[in-house]
């Protein structure tokens, strides 16, 4: 039995400062910019100011890349470009330099933090700051079996908490958070499908690399069989992690709940991260508010969860590798919407019309007039 009080969740989970946010409208009003002339920034420069909590808007100026790693048992079933259990073989890559995360992330000068929870490998393959919190080697098969047992799913969910305060603790102002895997696109499918009550073709998408149809039919069954695992425990989200998601799906919502318990935001990457926030969205319901969604995949799975949860990404460029790329594409007009909140100018104030300067002069002057009038008569 699991000690974790997901309940707790609500009762920590404020929503960002709506006075703030109010304060950074009427800024907004008072800029030389007309309001509704900057689209979609100013919106986002409105909601970060809520979620600092300052008027004017502070930079983005230490955000960071977060990933989850682990393989899924699932992927043996073929459902993936990739073999099962090779994902090691992408952390190594990101850790090299030749990933598109990892180019993007040089080019913008953000760091990349990869947290294996599960990877198919031997540990000392990778530095201790990347494996201490692994959980297990590899996730079930959650066609046929268990993701994890509770145990492992509530140690996943802690771990994720644990990176949480991390960062926020480190000062890191937004998080980039995506996942590397192979295989959790059909465990991300599950959840969404369950949470959403709908079948297993709407939410089968074809993945980073693009299966082929016959991979798809196989994901679709393998998605419908873990569907009705998952349908029994919709009701408890931390049994649900176990049986169909896995521990770096587990870590990632434990994340997401955290942040938004030490008011840190999220840019959200891809149909793994959007699961997992649909899963933190039935746990504590204001938690989405403190999250963005980035870039549309084309995966209908995250475009289903995303509706869900009422986020509308902020790009639409088919960016489906995973790994966090699509959402570093959106860090950058993040960081342009607070630059415009905080630095564009306010309109000077206007001066007293001088009609109304010289009208007063003149009632001023007819005064002692009236009064000798007064006097003589």
């Amino acid at each position: 039995m699991s000690s974790l009080n997901l309940d707790d969740f609500t009762d920590l989970i404020e929503r960002p400062d709506g006075g703030v946010r109010r304060d950074a409208e009427a800024r907004r009003e008072r800029q030389i910019v007309p309001p509704g002339s900057l689209g979609r920034l100013d919106d986002l420069g409105e909601w970060l100011a809520a979620a600092q909590g300052s008027v004017p808007v502070r930079p983005v100026v230490r955000p960071r890349v977060v990933l989850f790693a682990g393989d899924h048992g699932v992927a043996e079933l073929d459902v993936s470009t990739r073999p099962a259990g090779t994902a090691s073989e992408l952390v190594r890559e990101i850790l090299e330099g030749a990933r598109p995360v990892s180019v993007l992330a040089r080019r913008l000068d953000v760091p990349v933090r990869i947290v294996d929870m599960a990877l198919d490998c031997d540990p000392a393959l990778f530095p201790e700051d990347v494996v201490r919190h692994r959980v297990r080697r590899g996730s079930g098969r959650i066609d046929i079996e268990d993701a994890l047992t509770v145990e492992e799913a509530e140690a996943a969910f802690r771990a994720g908490m644990a990176v949480a305060d991390e960062e926020a603790d480190s000062g890191t102002d937004l998080v980039v958070l995506g996942d590397v895997s192979v295989g959790g696109t059909t465990a991300a499918g599950v959840l969404v499908a369950a949470l959403c009550g709908t079948d297993a073709s709407v939410v089968t998408g074809r993945g980073g690399e693009g299966i082929d149809d016959l991979a798809w039919m196989r994901k679709c069954a393998a998605i419908r069989d873990a569907l009705r695992r998952a349908r029994p425990v919709l009701g408890e989200q931390l049994q649900l992690l176990a049986t169909v998601g896995g521990a770096d799906l587990a870590a990632m919502t434990g994340f997401l709940l955290q942040c938004a318990v030490r008011k840190l935001p999220v840019v959200l990457d891809g149909v793994v991260a959007a699961a997992c926030a649909l899963v933190g969205q039935r746990i504590a319901f204001r938690a989405p508010d403190w999250w963005l969604a980035a870039s549309k995949s084309g995966e209908p799975g995250q475009a289903k969860a995303l509706d869900r949860m009422a986020l509308e990404p902020l790009l639409d460029q088919g960016v489906k590798v995973g790994e966090g790329a699509g959402a570093l594409l959106a860090l950058p007009l993040v960081q342009a919407a607070a630059a415009l909140a905080a630095e564009l100018p306010e309109k000077p104030e206007k001066p007293e019309k001088p009609e109304a300067s010289e009208a007063s002069a003149k009632e001023q002057a007819a005064e002692p007039e009236q009064e000798w009038s007064n006097e003589a008569t």
